[in-house]
């Protein structure tokens, strides 16, 4: 018999959603659309913890009132050049993405919300990536693998974009998506079990 589950999980993101199964917390996904326009004058690290807040906000509303199992959502978002780069919105818009990530040093910010028992809490990670020089052809070729098309900064580290990157200083989870280190203090601050069984226990 299947374990139930612990969590909501507010992302259809399947990276999400191997990073939390990877630290044995069982979960549901429940993803409901959430406008990730940024405010004027928003600060970056202020988007990406109001956006992951607003995603759980979403899914909690629609959870049973007497449910007690807590909401999780993330938000993450690629700074190059003081510019936020979302998703890209063609093979132009990717290229263009590239061009300022190339040869240079980027921010990655993921922010964490998880609200339980009526407790809203958010966290950061704060991350820095740096890429090589790269050729227009290999930037072709990349979108042509069609990996940076529902990609914050139009790439994937985690894919054939870690060809790019020369160093990353802080946390791979976070560049995926989910920062393990902090979603795991949020969800211990719960009293979420963690490395939980997939099974009950006979």
């Amino acid at each position: 018999m299947e374990a139930e589950h612990q969590v909501y999980l507010a992302s259809r993101s399947p990276r999400r959603c191997e990073l939390l199964g990877q630290i044995g917390v069982r979960f549901r996904v429940i993803a409901i659309d959430t406008d990730e326009t940024r405010l004027p004058d928003e600060a970056p690290r202020d988007y990406v913890r109001r956006v992951a807040l607003e995603k759980a906000r979403s899914v909690r509303a629609v959870v049973p009132a007497l449910d007690p199992r807590p909401v999780l959502a993330a938000d993450t978002a690629v700074v190059a050049a003081d510019r936020v780069l979302g998703k890209p919105r063609g093979q132009a818009d990717a290229a263009r993405m590239m061009r300022l990530l190339s040869g240079r040093t980027h921010q990655v910010l993921t922010g964490v919300a998880l609200i339980a028992r009526g407790e809203e809490r958010t966290a950061l990670s704060e991350n820095r990536v740096t890429f090589r020089a790269l050729g227009q052809e290999e930037v072709r070729r990349y979108w042509q693998t069609g990996e940076p098309r529902d990609k914050a900064g139009g790439y994937a580290i985690q894919g054939y974009g870690a060809l790019f990157v020369v160093g990353l200083e802080g946390s791979y989870s976070g560049v995926m998506g989910l920062p393990l280190f902090e979603t795991g203090c949020l969800l211990e601050q719960a009293g979420v079990e963690l490395m939980a069984p997939s099974e009950p226990s006979a």
